[in-house]
């Protein structure tokens, strides 16, 4: 399974310091090393002003790789996810006036194209416009660490 990780994850991540939780680092690691975790690249950008811990820092540095650029393909599954007027809403107009960066279509449109599963701590919530609701109306997996915890089967 890929897993396409966002901003919100990452951040939980900072309560796994790497020296009270070596076999998670290691474990998650692995699956970063077999190419089964990504994100993109605006996720990449929104971390670089929503994160916090040094270690998390030094992690995101080191392994800068996955948040590879969109594709073309991923480009258009985001104009996909735009056509549905609702999900328009994923980006603010604070965020458009300050041209913060926004993760949030580009994860599902990754997670589209390579069919895989985004992994975020929002939760599906009836008629808003967040990561899980695109992600069922388009069909895409989705989760939350705990969930991809209990996917591989990984218990600390």
């Amino acid at each position: 399974m890929l897993y396409v990780v966002d901003t919100s994850s990452f951040i939980v991540l900072e309560n796994y310091y790497p020296d009270t939780f070596p076999s998670f680092w290691e474990a998650w690691n692995d699956l970063v090393d077999a190419g089964r975790i990504v994100s993109v690249s605006e996720a990449h950008r929104e971390l670089d002003t929503n994160a916090t811990a040094d270690f998390l820092f030094d992690w995101l540095e080191a392994h800068k790789g996955i948040f590879d650029p969109p594709t073309g393909d991923e480009t258009a599954a985001v104009a996909e996810i735009f056509g549905v007027p609702h999900f328009q809403q994923l980006i603010s107009q604070k965020q458009r006036v300050k041209s913060t960066p926004v993760a949030d279509p580009w994860l599902v449109a990754r997670a589209l194209v390579r069919g895989g599963c985004v992994i975020t701590e929002e939760a599906l919530k009836p008629n808003a416009a967040k990561i899980p609701n695109v992600c069922d109306h388009f069909g895409v997996d989705c989760t939350n660490l705990r969930g991809a915890f209990k996917r591989e089967g990984w218990r600390y």
